[in-house]
């Protein structure tokens, strides 16, 4: 497939690839996001790498379709711009971007961790200005990443409790349905999570709750769910709820002030005249904006990083992939105004 000018090639195929769900777009050299699509889930870790690019080409093609593009095999864009879950190695990076340009969709392709893409969705830098900050996503997992103004980068491995990891959906469900068990057979304190967890499930008690998992009747998708029982058992001013959303609130505040400081920020911004940081929050559990979570967090930054500036995104995380492509390609702030309108416009929420 070539270039021509009834239907020349969009500057840049995004793609945010996550373990759930995946979206995908294609955006103009002026922003305008001219198709867009969200599929299922396409990560090398749960499907293989040959399996996760099958899976990642019917949605592609599919985009394709929609702005007359043939179904079959061939270039639909200049540059590919894709941030995925489990890219958490450089090497990683390299082995994906290398299989995503087999594809052929695009000359040139980037691959990032998809943390990178919540960081670039919620920066929003001058013409010609480098976007930098730092990004925390809790969402299933947790994981930071941080850039800095000179363009070096940090970020932690973020494989859970391997690489001293905590929180996210999976820890905040582990959590809630540890204390509750342990309040309902003695050993621990007492706690709403023991009836507000089973009353979820419509079981009739964490014994029987502990059981399902055990026997695979309940799974990681239904861990995922427990957050919003935990947030709204706090909200009733549970104090062992309320106990559980300060752990998560100070391992983001924790991961973020690392970043800060590996990136040498905190010396030398924050001072009279310089730039505040900005801490970028994104993930289902932080985009929720519960306000107990988000004022211990933003507690937390105010004294330990008083120059940081929490920012929560309010779009997803394609967004970020899209601004990414399109920095590669040299567009400037007009075109990440467009794609910002009309980029929220043209995806709508899906589970």
């Amino acid at each position: 497939m070539t270039d021509n000018r009834e239907n020349p090639l969009p500057a840049v195929l995004a793609i945010d690839g996550g373990n759930s769900k995946t979206d995908v777009a294609l955006v103009a050299d002026d922003g305008t996001v001219l198709a867009s699509l969200r599929g299922p889930g396409v990560s090398h870790e749960d499907f293989g790498l040959e399996e996760a690019m099958r899976r990642l080409g019917e949605i592609v093609r599919a985009v394709a379709a929609q702005i007359g593009r043939p179904a079959g095999d061939g270039l639909v864009a200049r540059h590919t711009s894709a941030c995925l879950a489990g890219a958490d190695l450089p090497e990683e990076e390299t082995m994906l971007t290398a299989a995503i340009l087999r594809q052929g969709w695009s000359p040139t392709a980037a691959v990032a961790n998809d943390t990178f893409a919540v960081l670039r969705t919620g920066l929003t830098p001058g013409e010609g200005e480098h976007p930098w900050g730092i990004a925390v996503t809790c969402g299933a997992g947790i994981n930071c990443v941080g850039v800095g103004p000179d363009g070096r980068t940090t970020r932690f491995l973020a494989f859970g409790a391997l690489s001293g990891d905590w929180g996210g959906g999976l820890g905040l469900g582990q959590a809630a349905i540890w204390h509750a068990i342990r309040a309902e057979d003695g050993r621990g304190e007492p706690t709403e999570l023991r009836a507000a967890i089973p009353a979820f499930y419509r079981l009739p008690s964490m014994h029987e709750v502990a059981v399902r998992f055990h026997l695979d009747k309940l799974g990681e998708d239904d861990l995922i769910r427990l957050p919003a029982v935990l947030f709204a058992t706090a909200q009733a001013g549970d104090a062992v709820a309320l106990s559980v959303i300060e752990c998560q609130a100070e391992e983001i505040a924790t991961m973020a002030v690392t970043a800060i400081s590996r990136l040498d920020l905190a010396g030398t911004l924050g001072r009279p005249g310089t730039p505040d940081i900005p801490v970028v929050l994104g993930g289902g559990v932080l985009e929720a904006r519960n306000p107990l979570l988000t004022d211990a967090i933003t507690r937390r930054l105010a004294a330990r990083a008083p120059a940081a500036v929490v920012r929560i995104v309010d779009a997803p995380p394609v967004t970020g992939a899209a601004l990414l492509g399109l920095d590669h390609q040299g567009a400037g702030l007009a075109a990440e105004t467009r794609l910002r309108s009309s980029y929220t416009r043209t995806i709508p929420p899906g589970a």
